[in-house]
């Protein structure tokens, strides 16, 4: 059993994808115990010494914070907030991104500077550990006070409220908790703020994004070159010296990979009789290239992020000050996140690009890549498809980040509606994907018109091990099975 001890330690979006994808357990350190009970420690005689009331701890919330809270409904003062709170509504947001909105929190609240109780803690831990998904949903978040209300639904089964997802079937909390032997958690005075607090819901969406953004920038490369090859194009665009000149870090890095991919073809080695490709098969480097250092902007804010305390008030028990401040405001990631789906878009704009290339009927090529088209129809409406999810894309990247709508009385007056960007950029990943599944689809079918030619090794293994999933087409045929079958592929 591999385990993962959550710490002050850096904690990298690749390791987060190690932790999900190879099923670890987490258990806190030694240290992160001590940082989460020396807090509370300090938070419980603040309380107990300080008449001067403390926002979210002994007041209200938002636009309420000038009531004060008798002592006596600390407790049920955040028992209220979470299920006051769980407005959420639409579709669910995946167990997997669920499951990292755990590990998110859980190390958020490990720094110390939340106020949370350690058995609080330990029983996300237990979430996490034990495969439970609170169920959430994706609309409701404005991405201000950080993401209330999904991580309301995420947090309501600590106390045997809301619902959740376990071993495949949807239960109440109360439910699991009973079949788990748990009690439900007693939460303390700043407790429910601590866990409502925070922008894990749009991190998560945004570490997962990010995760598929590197795959899809990776099979974009590969299935480019194979569509340049099947497209009997030029090299030549891909010489280091030209991209030296413009020194762009992830255009040398493409234009590398190009060659590398493409090294050895048969088909490449043919001589042409022009001069020039269109610019979806020459300027693969400049746009690709843009797409990888967008994702390594992005990446470096989201690492930022999620290595931060963004709950509200901010407990410091070393400068023994209470502080409410603003965190969980969205706005440094909600503005990345419409950024990386503009660059996502991208690659599947010229993704398609290629593909409408490929059925032209050009450079050799059948119309529609089928030996006799008229008859057959071919591959003439995978483009159609392509074009629709493209269109889609562009309709997606308006950003939400440019909006705000006051909320709370005039209390919270600017949001950053970041959660929307994080839903918007979730369905642009998984267009893309479609796109790009599409587009290599078309590719090794064109590639085999270039027979008896051999494309590059690499590109001929992609091909090999792709055929094992789906045929050449020589007759009609229906097509969507091969269009998941390709996006399965891209996955495996």
């Amino acid at each position: 059993m591999k385990i993962h001890s959550i710490s002050a330690e850096h904690l990298t979006i690749q390791r987060i994808g190690e932790i999900i994808s190879e099923h670890y357990k987490l258990q806190l350190s030694d240290d992160a115990r001590a940082r989460i009970q020396y807090c509370r420690e300090y938070l419980d005689k603040k309380i107990e010494d300080n008449a001067k009331p403390i926002y979210g701890v002994t007041t209200g919330f938002g636009s309420l914070c000038n009531v004060s809270i008798g002592h006596d409904y600390l407790a049920q003062l955040q028992i209220n907030l979470m299920m006051s709170h769980a407005c959420g509504t639409g579709d669910r947001v995946p167990n997997e991104i669920v499951k990292i909105m755990l590990l998110l929190k859980i190390q958020s609240l490990s720094y110390g500077y939340s106020g949370c109780k350690l058995d609080t803690v330990e029983r996300l831990i237990d979430f996490f550990n034990n495969d439970i998904y609170p169920v959430v949903y994706m609309q409701g978040s404005l991405g201000a006070s950080g993401d209330l209300v999904p991580l309301a639904h995420l947090s309501l089964p600590l106390i045997g409220l809301g619902e959740v997802e376990y071993k495949g079937e949807v239960m109440t909390g109360k439910k699991m908790l009973q079949s788990m032997k748990w009690k439900p958690i007693q939460l303390a005075s700043k407790e429910g703020l601590a866990l409502l607090n925070g922008t894990q819901n749009m991190s998560a969406f945004a570490v997962w994004a990010l995760l598929q953004s590197h795959r899809l920038n990776d099979w974009a490369d590969k299935i480019a070159a194979m569509s340049l090859d099947a497209y009997n194009g030029l090299v030549e665009p891909f010489t280091d010296a030209v991209h030296q000149v413009r020194p762009h870090k992830g255009q040398i890095v493409t234009a590398q990979r190009m060659r590398q991919l493409l090294e050895g073809s048969e088909i490449l080695e043919k001589p042409k009789a022009y001069v020039q490709d269109p610019y979806s098969f020459r300027c693969v480097p400049q746009v690709h290239g843009a797409a990888k250092d967008t994702m390594d902007y992005v990446e470096s804010v989201i690492d930022t992020e999620i290595n931060s305390a963004t709950d509200n008030p901010t407990v410091c028990p070393d400068d023994d000050i209470i502080i409410s401040a603003g965190n969980f405001h969205g706005e440094p990631i909600a503005l990345p996140m419409d950024f990386l789906a503009i660059a996502l878009s991208e690659l599947a704009n010229i993704s398609e690009r290629r593909i409408y290339k490929l059925v032209s009927g050009t450079r050799g090529l059948p119309s529609f890549l089928v030996a006799n088209p008229g008859v057959n129809s071919g591959f003439m409406i995978t483009q159609y498809t392509a074009a629709s999810i493209v269109s889609l894309n562009k309709s997606l990247c308006s950003p939400a980040s440019v909006d705000s709508i006051p909320s709370c009385q005039g209390q919270e007056d600017h949001v950053s509606m970041g959660a929307n960007a994080a839903i918007k950029l979730y369905k642009v990943v998984l267009n893309t994907e479609r796109v790009l599944a599409i587009e290599l689809m078309n590719a090794a079918q064109a590639l085999e018109f270039r027979r008896p030619l051999h494309s590059s090794p690499a590109i001929q293994e992609i091909f090999d091990q792709y055929r094992k999933y789906v045929p050449f087409i020589i007759n009609d045929e229906v097509m969507y099975p091969y269009i998941q079958k390709s996006i399965d592929f891209l996955r495996k």
